[in-house]
């Protein structure tokens, strides 16, 4: 019960800050205070309404709101967002643009499970939509997943990624960003040995940890000296009474948030008194960039205990597949069978988080793959949030993805009908 206690207590601690801010925003906003002029009124009205704005927004998934855009036809196209693949832990969804036959090539986004909902990547779909037929993994928040519906770790991960590229089938080219690199080159890799045949034409791996010791960072000094025992007593809590995961064991996005936040500190606490200042002003909008950003940086999911555990065990500290060592449902997979997927490596030269040369480490694996099909590109002063989603990715990163996935889109191959896989 302690663990409820204390996930309960975060969610409390949330909801109180919430409501001071509300409150400090209806006070202010009060007509009576408008009488005379009182600049005191002016900032609590502004701290009221960031702060409200700020806590209201942890709890709730965004919504996609893909933009409408016009084609080379001068023709209006709006996105919507099917689902092709429900399963327990995530989906696979479709961004369906209305009233277009599908085109080639098709792009299978790769979500990462690391906090933040798959709408994190919202811009880079954006930016995709109007070229290419984009799928994408959205994974669920584990508090509203029952604790009947069993496990989810790195494994069944994996095995949800195989599932879904066989779905789409061979004449897919799959980018997988940050946390879920690793697990997109396993996937494909056990797709060698299990179905050949489905495995996508590129992939394209975007700033993760493939080997986290090729370039440690903050991440992975925190990973190197806490143990697992460390991890699981005070990281992990259990789902409150609230949500439909009552009792389910998991990492908690809030947890997350504030470890996120802390990398940074003082670059968000100049962001969140900037916009204060802004608001007291007249100066901030709804959706002004500061909105914008933080709207989707603080909207947080929890992870199930066991893929957090999991990925931290045998991703950081065992390095299992810097070392080619991963296992999937009892089979080792060899990233040595990989022989006819190009693949390119993407990362930041500012990135805080997944440091330039840990995604690099992947090349090294793919000991069965021609040089002439491997790529890699390291931007510029860009950082993390940059490589897939800011200006590096729309001038530089997008441009040089669009001609890579091209340069290996050719005539369709036979598909062959796939064993299946059974998931969890």
């Amino acid at each position: 019960m302690k663990y409820m206690m204390t996930y309960d207590l975060m969610e409390s601690a949330r909801n109180t800050n919430q409501w001071l801010g509300a409150t400090a925003h209806a006070f202010a906003s009060y007509p009576f205070m408008s009488m005379r002029p009182n600049p005191a009124m002016d900032w609590l009205k502004a701290w009221g309404e960031v702060t409200e704005r700020t806590f209201a927004r942890m709890v709730v998934k965004p919504d996609w709101n893909i933009p409408d855009f016009t084609n080379e036809q001068g023709k209006d196209r709006r996105v919507h967002v099917d689902k092709i693949i429900e399963r327990p832990f995530g989906d696979l969804i479709h961004f369906r643009v209305k009233n277009r036959e599908k085109i080639k090539p098709t792009i299978l986004l790769v979500a990462p499970m690391s906090g933040h909902y798959a709408t994190l990547l919202r811009k880079t779909v954006t930016s995709l939509v109007p070229d290419y037929e984009v799928y994408m993994t959205d994974w669920h928040n584990a508090r509203d997943i029952p604790v009947s519906a069993g496990k989810f770790d790195v494994e069944d991960y994996t095995l949800y990624l195989v599932d879904f590229m066989k779905e789409l089938g061979p004449d897919t080219h799959v980018m997988a960003v940050c946390q879920p690199v690793p697990l997109a080159l396993a996937a494909t890799a056990y797709l060698a040995e299990e179905d050949p045949k489905s495995q996508p034409r590129s992939l394209t791996l975007v700033g993760g940890p493939v080997d986290p010791e090729a370039n440690p960072t903050e991440v992975t000094d925190f990973g190197r000296t806490v143990t697992m025992g460390q991890l699981e007593q005070t990281m992990i809590q259990r789902v409150g009474f609230k949500y439909d995961g009552v009792g389910r064991m998991v990492y908690p996005g809030l947890l997350q948030l504030a470890s996120f936040i802390s990398m940074n500190g003082e670059m968000h606490a100049n962001a969140f008194r900037d916009q204060i200042i802004r608001a007291a002003k007249g100066e901030a909008a709804d959706h002004d960039r500061h909105n914008n950003f933080y709207d989707e940086y603080l909207a947080v999911m929890d992870m199930t205990a066991e893929f957090y555990l999991s990925t931290v065990e045998r991703i950081f500290k065992n390095r299992e597949i810097a070392k080619n060592e991963f296992v999937v449902a009892g089979r080792k997979v060899d990233f040595g069978k990989i022989t006819d997927v190009a693949v390119k490596i993407v990362e930041g030269e500012e990135d805080d988080i997944s440091a330039p040369g840990q995604c690099l480490a992947a090349l090294d694996l793919l000991t069965g793959l021609d040089d002439s099909k491997k790529a890699s590109h390291v931007e510029p002063g860009a950082g993390h949030y940059g490589i897939f989603a800011g200006k590096s990715w729309r001038n530089n990163i997008r441009p040089l993805v669009k001609e890579f996935i091209e340069a290996n889109s050719g005539p369709a191959k036979p598909r062959k009908s796939a064993k299946v896989v059974t998931l969890k």
